[in-house]
């Protein structure tokens, strides 16, 4: 046995729980991984599900929507149960009081991962190692917890931010038992068996470029493009007016291109002339402004490609943006994506952000595991 998953409908949380034991049967696992509706009480999931399984640690988070093996659901838990054959050993962090936190607090996470691995973390061998880390979606902190992270280790962490079903008021990351808010939970892990990433985000350059000329970093809002007020720079693009240009938002994001790979920046609204985003832009940068594609089409090439590269997959964790969750029920496609995962053992929820060497938006950041054979 390598995972085993598991999703409740219920209303209650502790009919969900129920539910979930009840798949998971008599296995006593080595991590268990939820993800649970901001409608489920955040303030007794987290307990009432560590409560379930005593011998376990588990961790999760609130959502904007559920993924799991073959469907999207909403105000759902889905929760996944690792065995050894598919994570050897693993290690938890709580960041806590993440706007204010300091280069200090992340040391002190890589010194606890250091003494439990008995491995430096600036050394660890990153075919050998890779991190998860869920944040609150709402801290506007994730960019500042990326770099932290990114100047300590080469191991890469990738994941999402938590939602709360598009209400915008409150995010909760859980562990063990308790929930947090500005809060991220680190998890660094030694897989059994080898694991990869997949990165997948549909969206083509136009060969249109922005350069941002004066933001505020802090709160993610871009003031000027190209000398111009952001939003009258951005609507000229496509000939549109300001009042009209929010409308194209989610279809003509901007990317931050490397090595011809866009890493996805979503406006989210015009504030007097101003853009705001869901992530951060950095004076200075060139944006491409970019077109939208296909996301069934994307995102299976995306599997198949690495199921190719590794053989066969024991289970994913699917870090999903919640604009690619709209748009695929806008399309009427929820179901069709689901159906991408049907045959991998899969768990995953719709993020207000993603993780991966930074924070983006618009993408999907896979976690994929081998497993140890028996």
């Amino acid at each position: 046995m390598n995972v085993i998953t598991a999703y409740s409908e219920k209303t209650s949380y502790e009919e969900c729980v129920k539910e979930i034991k009840e798949q998971f049967g008599s296995v006593i696992p080595k991590l268990i991984l939820f993800f649970a509706s901001s409608h489920i009480n955040p303030y007794f999931i987290s307990d009432e599900i560590q409560n379930a399984f005593p011998k376990t640690p588990t961790f999760g988070c609130t959502t904007a929507g559920e993924l799991i093996s073959g469907k999207m659901l909403k105000n759902s838990l889905v929760a996944m149960a690792f065995t050894e054959n598919v994570i050897e050993d693993f290690k938890a962090v709580v960041i806590t009081n993440l706007p204010k936190t300091t280069s200090k607090n992340y040391q002190q996470a890589g010194d606890i991962f250091e003494k439990h691995f008995g491995k430096k973390f600036s050394e660890m061998d990153l075919k050998k190692y890779v991190g998860i880390v869920l944040a609150d979606g709402l801290s506007k902190s994730e960019e500042k917890m990326m770099e932290e992270i990114g100047m300590l280790s080469n191991v890469l962490f990738i994941g999402g931010s938590a939602g709360d079903d598009l209400k915008f008021e409150n995010t909760y990351v859980y562990g063990v038992g308790k929930a947090y808010t500005n809060a991220a939970i680190l998890i660094l892990l030694k897989p059994a068996a080898g694991f990869d990433i997949i990165k997948t985000q549909s969206f083509r350059e136009t060969g249109k470029i922005l350069t941002a000329t004066s933001v505020d970093e802090k709160n993610r809002t871009v003031i000027d493009f190209d000398g111009k007020p952001a939003a009258e720079a951005y609507a000229e693009v496509f000939g549109a007016s300001e009042e009209t240009a929010s409308q194209l938002f989610m279809t003509n994001p901007l990317g931050l291109m490397v090595d011809d790979e866009p890493y996805v920046r979503s406006p989210q609204q015009i504030q007097d002339k101003n853009m705001v985003f869901y992530c951060n832009i950095k004076e200075g940068m060139e944006l491409s402004i970019l077109e939208s594609g296909d996301i069934i089409h994307d995102t299976q090439n995306a599997l198949d490609d690495k199921i190719n590269e590794m053989g066969e997959i024991a289970a994913l964790i699917n870090f999903n943006c919640i604009l690619r969750t709209l748009e695929l029920d806008n399309k009427n496609l929820s179901g069709e994506y689901g159906q991408i995962f049907s045959g991998i053992p899969t768990i995953g929820f719709s993020t207000y952000g993603e993780q991966y060497i930074g924070h983006i938006n618009q993408t999907a950041t896979i976690l994929a595991f081998k497993a140890k054979q028996d």
